[in-house]
């Protein structure tokens, strides 16, 4: 079957046709693909057309589609089981790993997917300060809890409305909303809300709604001001954490939260998430603490060897490697975008991140983005894929670099451009 005959027979069993929204190709005019497999840096779907990938199942393979040793250590784990439901010493190696090389953690627990990790992170956040309200910004993505699911309403701070249906008014009003990079709106919140603010949550490098860097004097204003008021500053690393540097964002500007969630990366490619901070915070979590938290495959045994390889081949040789690819790749991109219509279009990027952009305007808030972005990304998306380079099909979300696009991928990116 070809990929419309496919995404038809999926519209009849699946909503929408897909179990995750961004991969309908909403508003793309074309058909999503369906992919049959990948290797290094490219993927194939059930047609067999080949392209370059820049998703990368949305950032955990930073070493490429089937890292020979990643798969070795998923192969090898299969072979003893693939779950138990207790105790075992694979989450325990990975755990053990990760707090050995990153200075503000003392313990880690393994969860499924970056959603959970930051719904154990607000429930946590909650019950270690008796508080109930929390701080996000506009344009930061936690993954689907309800309490995550609000954007700004009318644009004040301290005021939201939900982003989807099934969330309640309540859960709504307990989540406050700010803009990024405006701490006066952020002290302004805490003082409308004098003792009543758990945390405040944010992505440290916001990439879920295009790649809106921020200032490190905005990220040390955060942390002052939870000092301040005695809440907890939480970082959603799930996409920065050992994308941009082992110890992610926490690391690499050295202003360290009292949370952290991670996922993707230290999965390998497999189902993952992990919330991780100092010892007195994370033992609030049962069995010791009164946050309750669980989960049937929780360090999940194959997740945990694939991580915790994907994590060790992370050097600082490999990241200086991603560094030059990403660098490269880039320059190839906008080099092609101003000769071929999309003068207006700029190329942000930080590491092995990019986000290709309608707009030569300096962006750090969602609400400078430009109104034309969708329509002009549908163009420059479709000709991508004619030519055989797969972009994540929307417009606000990033591109990924891995270690797997080389120089010999390079040279085939600008053949396949420019002509």
């Amino acid at each position: 079957m070809n990929n419309k005959e496919l995404f038809e027979k999926s519209l009849k069993y699946v909503p929408g046709g897909v179990h995750s929204p961004v991969r309908s190709f909403k508003g793309l005019h074309t058909t999503p693909r369906f992919i049959n497999r990948g290797k290094g840096a490219k993927i194939w779907d059930e047609e067999n057309k080949e392209y370059i990938d820049f998703c990368m199942s949305f950032g955990p393979l930073i070493h490429g589609h089937q890292d020979p040793e990643i798969k070795e250590a998923i192969i090898k784990a299969l072979e003893n089981g693939w779950t138990f439901g207790a105790c075992e010493k694979y989450s325990l190696e990975l755990a053990e790993y990760i707090i050995n090389k990153i200075c503000f953690i003392d313990q880690i627990r393994f969860v499924n997917s970056g959603t959970e990790a930051v719904m154990t992170a607000v429930r946590l956040a909650r019950g270690i300060t008796g508080r109930s309200k929390i701080i996000k910004f506009n344009g930061c993505y936690h993954g689907h809890l309800d309490a995550m699911l609000i954007k700004a309403g009318s644009g004040l701070a301290g005021t939201a409305e939900a982003s989807s249906k099934g969330v309640t008014e309540k859960q709504a009003g307990d989540t406050l909303i700010c803009e990024l990079g405006n701490l006066e709106e952020v002290e302004k919140c805490f003082m409308d809300h004098k003792d009543q603010i758990a945390a405040i949550f944010i992505e440290p490098l916001p990439a879920n709604n295009g790649l809106l860097v921020q200032t490190n004097d905005f990220l040390k204003g955060l942390r002052d001001l939870c000092h301040k008021h005695n809440s907890l500053l939480v970082f959603d690393e799930v996409i920065s954490g050992f994308r941009i540097g082992f110890g992610g964002m926490a690391c690499k500007t050295g202003i360290h939260p009292d949370l952290v969630t991670y996922g993707k990366i230290i999965g390998g490619g497999m189902p993952v998430g992990a919330v991780a901070g100092p010892k007195k915070y994370m033992e609030y979590l049962a069995p010791l603490g009164p946050v309750y938290q669980a989960g049937t495959l929780s360090g999940n045994p194959v997740a945990m060897a694939a991580g915790l390889v994907n994590l060790k081949k992370l050097t600082p040789t490999a990241y200086e490697k991603l560094e030059k690819f990403s660098h490269s790749l880039s320059l190839i991109m906008k080099e092609w975008m101003e000769k071929n219509g999309f003068e207006d279009y700029q190329m942000i990027r930080y590491g092995s991140l990019f986000w290709p952009i309608s707009t030569h305007q300096k962006l750090s808030n969602i609400t400078e983005l430009p109104k034309n972005m969708n329509e002009r990304f549908y163009q420059l998306f479709e000709i991508m894929l004619n030519k055989g380079v797969y972009l994540a099909p929307n417009a606000y979300e990033v591109g990924f670099v891995s270690l797997s696009h080389d120089e010999k991928i390079q040279s085939e990116l600008k053949e396949r451009l420019w002509t």
